[in-house]
């Protein structure tokens, strides 16, 4: 019998890659449960799930919270029968799949502690990544490494330093499976590891227990006032605490489909993701740092199909988080979408960070952006001049403490301050981190009478916390507190720079004072231009300062980032300083 065009178009339907679905007829519970493991027992019977992307935003592969649960079964009895025991830690390259899903739930059925860790980056090179990868498997001190075939040389050199079994997941995946008992798990037992931002040559292992992890989950679903349509679209890396928990554990607890793109495929092609959200027929939720959101207005800038392209009108949460929240930025980027139906109140601001598993504020829904301007002389400790003219800084709200968090404000007597004064951000609740995994030393610093010394500046003004920078990268000089970032965002007002291109730190002159120190990537060649800019960046700094400072001009890709894409400052002063960033020749 013939074949009518209508039943070869329904043929063609039946055999069709479908996604998961946003909504389903199991009940929703919001991470209530005692244990990950039990999370994803619920979640399995349902009909919600991950759904992975190429390049191009194509879906490849569909992977229904059912199958899931299924593979990480089968996972969890292979690492027992290999002879993996409760409290064992596994290390897992992070590369966002099938694979390291189920390899990370496994391992949690095992009663094992998974240990996320980075795929290579395009800076640092092979040798810098192996460095990288044997320091954190020095400190975990795991009894195997699982990686992805395609970068086997590397994984094996880094465990063949450390003494640490490598293994290729796909053929681990192959072995057979028993029928062996799994452990009981308990609420207080570690549910994994977790390395925060910035730590690659002194590493902390943030040890998060099931308590924890799913208290945050319940809290950051509650703060997000999440529904039945909405659907999560991430290409955040699965080694950062904020695409591992938020876009990743918190869609198994809470029961929600997603949509991934990897990293990679992100930073090559970064308006999949906007195609992504576009085609979602429900609620979207999608989270990024601020360069995410910079570099899709950049990229759209030269376009004037946006409203044909695409529909980010049911765009409900565009979560902003992970770095120093850039309010021009946000701006641009409502200008480059709002003919897409994108909504200035669709910005979700929050703050958070590893060693309280995740969130600590979240702006409530539909509130957007909300900024203060606030006197740089309150921002640095000092009266103000009144010869000169008074600046200011806008800083963002991030938003209340999620559920169960408390937050304060604390000065350098620990005594806390009132509504609108800077002082350092502590909180406490029951998702704070267990420990530094073997570090009571960094622990007991940072965690004192139940509650956490963030490290970050800050002040809350009506129940809102905003948040004005990180302590440890306050540069003083002669007495005068200056963020490195207000350094740094007055130098990318030159032309031609981007966010990233410039790092701000302190260093001695030869007379034992500090001085501030400006690299900055430069992509320019003719040395008569790169004199002018030199001294165009030192008068810019000058006049932010009131000093001279240390200008020096480097090659593009040469500053240092850390796990989640951020600038690390602290590496590139210690890559500086040690010689091994070497600066373009400037003549006199």
């Amino acid at each position: 019998m013939t074949e009518t065009p209508q039943r070869a178009e329904e043929a063609l339907a039946a055999t069709e890659i479908r996604p998961t679905p946003n909504a389903d007829a199991l009940p929703r519970r919001f991470a209530d449960f005692e244990t990950f493991a039990d999370a994803l027992d619920y979640a399995a019977t349902g009909q919600r799930g991950l759904n992975f992307h190429d390049a191009r935003g194509r879906l490849v592969r569909p992977y229904p919270f059912s199958e899931l649960r299924t593979d990480a079964l089968d996972t969890a009895r292979r690492l027992i029968d290999h002879g993996v025991k409760p409290g064992d830690r596994i290390a897992l390259i992070a590369e966002t799949g099938t694979e390291f899903a189920a390899l990370f739930c496994g391992a949690v059925y095992a009663g094992a502690w998974p240990v996320p860790l980075p795929l290579p980056t395009s800076f640092g090179g092979k040798e810098s990544y192996i460095d990288q990868l044997a320091v954190q498997l020095s400190s975990s001190d795991p009894k195997m490494l699982f990686f992805p075939g395609e970068i086997s040389t590397m994984a094996e050199a880094a465990c063949e330093r450390q003494g640490c079994e490598a293994l290729d997941w796909d053929a681990f995946g192959e072995r057979e499976v028993s029928d062996c008992e799994l452990p009981k798990l308990s609420g207080d037992d570690i549910c994994y590891l977790q390395y925060s931002s910035g730590s690659t040559r002194f590493p902390h292992g943030v040890a998060v227990t099931h308590t924890a992890l799913l208290s945050n989950l319940a809290a950051h679903s509650h703060g997000m006032q999440l529904k039945d349509q909405d659907r999560c679209i991430s290409w955040l890396p699965w080694y950062h605490d904020m695409g591992l928990v938020g876009c990743f554990l918190s869609l198994i607890a809470n029961q929600v489909s997603g949509d991934y793109l990897k990293t990679e495929d992100f930073a090559r092609r970064p308006l999949a993701w906007l195609d992504l959200i576009s085609r979602n027929e429900g609620d979207s939720i999608s989270y990024s740092p601020t360069f995410g959101y910079d570099i899709c207005a950049r990229r759209i800038s030269s376009q004037s199909n946006v409203s044909e392209r695409f529909d980010l009108a049911r765009w409900r949460l565009a979560g902003n988080g992970a770095d120093m929240i850039r309010p021009d930025v946000m701006q641009n980027f409502v200008d480059a979408f709002a003919d897409a139906g994108f909504k200035a109140n669709a910005f979700t601001p929050s703050y958070g960070l590893a060693e309280a598993t995740l969130a600590v504020t979240i702006m409530p829904p539909g509130e957007g952006i909300r900024v203060e301007l606030v006197e740089e002389e309150r921002l640095s400790g000092v009266p103000r001049d009144l010869s000169r003219p008074a600046r200011y800084r806008a800083i963002v709200n991030c938003g209340k403490p999620v559920r169960d968090m408390d937050v304060e404000i604390r000065g350098e007597d620990g005594h806390v301050l009132s509504d609108h004064m800077i002082g350092k951000v502590w909180c406490a609740g029951p998702s704070v981190m267990h420990s530094y995994f073997r570090d009571p030393e960094s622990t007991e610093a940072c965690l004192v009478g139940g509650w956490l010394d963030t490290g970050d500046m800050g002040y809350m003004a009506d129940g809102y916390l905003f948040i004005v920078g990180r302590a440890k990268d306050m540069i003083i000089i002669n007495g005068k507190n200056h963020w490195p970032q207000d350094i740094e965002w007055a130098v990318e007002q030159l032309p031609g720079f981007h966010q990233g291109d410039i790092a701000a730190f302190a260093v001695q002159s030869d007379n034992g004072e500090e001085v501030p120190a400006v690299l900055v990537h430069c992509r320019i060649s003719d040395p008569v231009e790169r004199v002018k800019l030199h001294d165009q960046i030192r008068d810019k700094v000058r006049s932010i300062t009131g000093m001279n400072c240390v200008v020096e001009l480097v090659p593009p890709r040469t500053l240092p980032r850390t796990s989640s894409g951020k600038l690390s400052r602290a590496k590139a002063k210690k890559l500086y300083l040690a010689g091994e960033i070497e600066p373009y020749r400037i003549a006199a």
